[in-house]
């Protein structure tokens, strides 16, 4: 398969100023060359890598475009094989000419994530550095950004081959045990060898706990803003969002359904979900708005949940009634309380609403929505349940539900070996679990692969890359 020479258009589909056309395989230099007339008249097959010519593509006497023609020869490219970029003008029409060209002469279409599949095949980059470069397309915020470019760099997966290859010295010397059992004698040092698990235990550990973060980073937060109908929910979600997204009504329930958008604070992508208002409805439509509601607020990270000031400042007994209720359905979702409409009452009053919810020990936060105060001090408070340490840090943070759930499987045999440990496990049944938790921690990188789990990971590849 890799003796065939791909093809693909490694630039967004449509039309733009220029489009890039790869070419990567052992034929590439040649087929680029048959359709390649250089200004110069240089033989492509003769020139250096890293080196650019300008020049038509031409179909026999015809001329398609001209053209930037780009050679990196192997092993100094991308995929480790030689690899030609055209750069042609944007015209979709062009770009299919010059493709449908090479193709008849003798280049394949390349397949999703084909390029980079090759790069991992010829060890430009370990599996794991792989799947960064998919995260790095995808990133559309500075943390995402920046936790992709670490992993592709090869941060996290340097973490993890040291491991195992730790782990890999110490399981050749308790496998050497086994070819001397009868003699009893041991290789592997036990108490270098507690503490080499102990420090794989705590770094795994670590790493696990990091998914928490690296999950709603790589995701968004989804922050749920609720409350009764007409406290101005979707007047807050228009300030967060600095236009206006939802409809704003004094009438009640005029948000029948969620509304969802995005923003990045400090880096972090937050996705607001604006829910209709919680109330008692006979109206069937409003009724499936609120059922919804609740629906989002379980699948929200982060509740938002918004009080009219005046209202609160005469109903605090139900208020604070209503909060101790949502508290307790869900305690372990983080709530925001935020009293909005503040411009209305007086400083004294919102001192008395921060009495009286000082005992429920949660975050409060005081805006005016209409008037857009408070609104940035609202979004600090949000910022606050991300650990943007371990970015500030620089510390590796797990993104991929793969990786993840190979940690957790490497985390449990190395457990399982400690445990032998501790109460004297014969070598032979200890081996068989560091050869598991070598196996798990390998899955990562890809010294241990399938052509099964390539499939899955490239399938999610744009065609190009």
């Amino acid at each position: 398969m890799q003796q065939e020479t791909i093809v693909a258009l490694a630039t967004p589909s449509g039309a733009g100023a220029i489009a890039v056309i790869r070419l990567s395989g052992i034929d590439s230099i040649s087929i680029a060359s048959k359709v390649f007339l250089s200004v110069s008249g240089k033989d492509l097959t003769k020139q250096k890598s890293h080196t650019i010519y300008l020049g038509d593509v031409v179909d026999g006497e015809k001329v398609l475009d001209q053209v930037l023609l780009s050679i990196f020869r192997n092993p100094y490219s991308y995929t480790g094989e030689d690899v030609v970029e055209i750069s042609c003008h944007g015209s979709v029409f062009i770009q299919q000419q010059i493709i449908q060209l090479l193709i008849r002469q003798g280049c394949r279409m390349a397949q999703a994530g084909e390029f980079t599949l090759r790069a991992f095949l010829n060890g430009k980059m370990d599996l794991s550095q792989a799947e960064a470069v998919a995260d790095l397309i995808a990133s559309d915020n500075e943390a995402s950004h920046q936790i992709a470019i670490r992993q592709m760099r090869g941060g996290f997966s340097n973490e993890i081959a040291k491991l195992r290859e730790e782990l890999l010295n110490f399981a050749s010397l308790i496998e050497l045990e086994l070819d001397f059992a009868e003699e009893d004698v041991e290789f592997a040092d036990r108490s270098q060898f507690k503490e080499l698990l102990n420090r794989i235990e705590h770094i795994l550990k670590r790493l696990i706990d990091s998914f928490a973060v690296g999950n709603v980073i790589k995701n968004g937060i989804p922050v749920a803003i609720v409350g009764e109908p007409n406290v101005g929910k979707s007047t807050l979600l228009n300030a967060l969002l600095n236009e206006e997204r939802a409809i704003v009504s004094e009438i009640a329930g005029t948000t029948r359904d969620t509304i969802e958008d995005e923003l990045v604070i400090d880096g972090i992508g937050f996705r607001f979900i604006d829910t209709a208002g919680i109330r008692e409805t006979a109206d069937h439509i409003e009724g499936l708005g609120i059922k919804r509601t609740f629906e989002k607020i379980e699948q929200a990270q982060v509740v938002v949940y918004l009080f009219d000031g005046l209202k609160f400042k005469i109903q605090s007994t139900d208020y604070i009634n209503e909060i101790e209720k949502v508290k307790n359905k869900y305690p372990l979702k983080p709530l925001v309380i935020t009293i909005n409409k503040v411009d209305l009452i007086e400083e004294a009053d919102i001192k008395l609403i921060r009495e009286q919810l000082k005992t429920l020990n949660l975050k409060l936060e005081t805006i005016s929505a209409k008037n857009k105060t408070g609104i940035e001090e609202l979004k600090s408070s949000l910022l606050s349940f991300v650990n943007t340490g371990v970015l500030r840090n620089n510390e590796a943070i797990v993104t991929n539900v793969r990786h993840y759930d190979a940690l957790l499987k490497a985390l449990e045999e190395t457990q399982k070996v400690k445990h032998g440990l501790q109460s004297g496990l014969s070598s032979d049944l200890m081996a068989i679990d560091i050869r598991q938790a070598l196996y798990h921690l390998g899955e990562i990188t890809g010294q241990v692969s399938n052509d099964e789990l390539l499939g899955n990971i490239f399938a999610n590849f744009c065609i190009g890359k």
